[in-house]
């Protein structure tokens, strides 16, 4: 079988293209180091980089990240508050009176494994005021 040369992927048709063939692979592992696992290799990178351009996946917004991690860890408010410094300080954070500094998300990203990405984003807009 006489193999395509990999190029970028630049419609749905090549992509399809590209997991089918990749697929093939899935089934018959290639060994390490020989021509078939360099082009898995291609192949996966190529795929991986036209679903990120095609379907980007923005990081959380940054209050959703803090409630989602509370919730899967088990923390209340009041273990956040203990470690921002205040519950009031963690009820003002929650409720987006006061933004987070970097000290605080940096204790939040070691402490409690929240991504950074997503704790220093900037604040999604909310709608746009008038300069009347």
């Amino acid at each position: 079988m006489v193999k395509k040369i990999i190029r970028p992927l630049h419609s749905e048709a090549d992509y399809d293209v590209a997991l089918n063939e990749v697929e093939r692979y899935f089934e018959n592992e290639p060994k390490p180091g020989t021509p078939d696992a360099d082009r898995f290799d291609l192949l996966a990178l190529i795929i991986e980089d036209y679903e990120r351009r095609r379907w980007p996946i923005e990081p959380p917004d940054t209050i959703d990240a803090i409630r989602y991690r509370m919730e899967t860890g088990g923390y209340t408010q009041a273990d956040l508050g203990r470690l921002l410094g205040s519950r009031q300080r963690a009820s003002d954070i929650l409720t987006r009176k006061r933004p987070l500094t970097m000290r605080m998300a940096w204790r939040l990203h070691r402490e409690w494994g929240i991504p950074a990405e997503a704790l220093i984003a900037p604040p999604r807009s909310r709608g746009k005021r008038s300069a009347a």
